[in-house]
């Protein structure tokens, strides 16, 4: 779900923001200085998301402390290997910002740095808790719009139920209209044998109770406490399923109708489906 969190602290800030995605995949951009916490904080992300593309920012402030000193043995073969490219390129030009820029050229003070670490972590923590407030926030209103359109699906079927239990007359008001343009005679019993295969053949009760069922579970899953979203994308598919085969057996114009409202209900709730963790 779409989210953001920002955490301004004296030495450290962090920005994260998260956006739809099937799976949960997570993308840190840190200072070179502080690379090393990545694990520490893909497993905190790990521990309390399950779905969504994460990207979290972190910015080093300067907080007063004694600034960062220059690695000599690292600036002067960075410098060399400057001198070298400017002999075949005399018009290169080198910044001394992007100097200072250089992995390992800034040496930062280990206490100063250790102080960072667990400022980065804490702050972390603050911007992922605000992050998943909103994400929260967001649940609620989606899951709202989620139980309406299950509500929308399960009428479109109780109305296709009662469509199909009118069926068998109809059909054998057909079938008897058919026949009375041939020039022979057709038993009354064999009209029967008929309309019952016509009628078996239109059958959709297993097909309904199953949509039914599934819809419930939807349901259930929507009333749990924790995620939810990929049994309720099973269950898509799976209402997708049904939907597909009901407008297949249709025997009525008005059956054939229902059943394209219900695929288009049913594409509705995948697509607010796939917002949820």
């Amino acid at each position: 779900m779409t989210a953001f969190g920002r955490v301004d602290g004296d030495l450290v800030a962090w920005e994260i923001k998260s956006v739809n995605h099937r799976y949960l995949e997570v993308g840190f951009r840190l200072p070179e200085p502080l690379r090393g916490l990545e694990p520490t904080l893909r497993a905190l992300t790990v521990a309390r998301v399950r779905r969504g593309k994460i990207d979290a920012s972190l910015r080093l402030r300067n907080a007063g402390g004694s600034p960062p000193h220059v690695h000599g043995d690292t600036l002067r073969g960075l410098l060399a290997a400057v001198a070298e490219v400017r002999r075949h390129a005399p018009d290169a030009t080198v910044d001394a910002l992007q100097v200072l820029g250089w992995p390992g050229v800034l040496a930062a003070d280990e206490a100063a740095l250790a102080v960072c670490r667990e400022a980065a972590v804490a702050g972390y923590r603050a911007a992922l808790a605000a992050l998943l407030g909103e994400r929260r926030r967001e649940g609620r209103q989606i899951r709202a719009v989620v139980v309406r359109l299950l509500d929308e699906v399960a009428g479109i079927g109780t109305r296709v139920r009662e469509l199909a239990a009118a069926h068998e007359p109809l059909a054998r008001d057909r079938l008897r209209a058919k026949l009375r343009d041939l020039p022979t005679h057709v038993d009354a019993g064999r009209l029967a044998e008929e309309v019952v295969l016509l009628v078996q053949r239109a059958d959709a009760t297993e097909e309904l109770d199953r949509l039914h069922m599934h819809i419930a579970a939807a349901r259930e899953a929507l009333s749990g406490s924790g995620p939810c979203g990929r049994r309720l994308d099973f269950l898509m598919q799976e209402l997708g399923r049904e939907a597909n085969t009901l407008a297949a057996k249709a025997p009525l114009p008005e059956t054939a109708t229902l059943a394209v409202d219900l695929k288009v209900a049913i594409e509705r709730l995948r697509e607010q489906v796939q917002n949820v963790e």
